[in-house]
């Protein structure tokens, strides 16, 4: 199996009651939808804030408007999968409506969830825990690596 190995640039936006927008992510396009922070793969000659754009505007409708700062970034080594990813995640302001227009398909809803009901909808553990800590303490610029995408051998700087 070919290693793959990828770059992922999502954001946290928030709107006026402090609720985190998610979206639903149908990636088998069976059914099993997976919530996500807006995002995905920095293209080959793309740069991270002009992948973020691109992605948030296909997956949410919204236009960015300002990117204040890097929330955290996670870094997920699976041997088992023999993958590798980088996910950046940033704190932005936008304007527009919602209004997916997914080119792959994949984005199935898009919704604003209040932060303490994160825990309980995303569930895959790299995605969940460094979102969920960043909205409980707000505190910018952590780093997590895992073992795997089922959350082993977590560490956060």
């Amino acid at each position: 199996m070919a290693r793959r190995e990828f770059v992922v640039a999502a954001a946290i936006l928030l709107d006026s009651q402090n609720r985190v927008l998610l979206v639903g992510n149908d990636w088998q396009g069976y059914g099993n939808v997976r919530y996500t922070l807006p995002g995905g793969v920095v293209e080959r000659g793309e740069s991270t804030f002009d992948a973020l754009s691109r992605e948030v505007k296909e997956e949410t409708g919204l236009q960015l408007t300002e990117i204040q700062h890097l929330a955290y970034a996670v870094h997920v080594e699976d041997v088992r999968r023999n993958d590798r990813a980088v996910s950046f995640v940033f704190l932005a302001s936008y304007e527009g409506l919602l209004n997916p227009r997914d080119p792959d398909g994949f984005i199935v809803e898009a919704r604003f969830v209040p932060a303490d009901e994160v825990d309980t909808i995303i569930p895959i553990r790299p995605l969940r825990e460094p979102l969920v800590h960043y909205l409980t303490n707000r505190t910018p610029g952590r780093f997590y690596s895992y073992a795997g995408w089922d959350g082993r051998g977590v560490k956060g700087v």
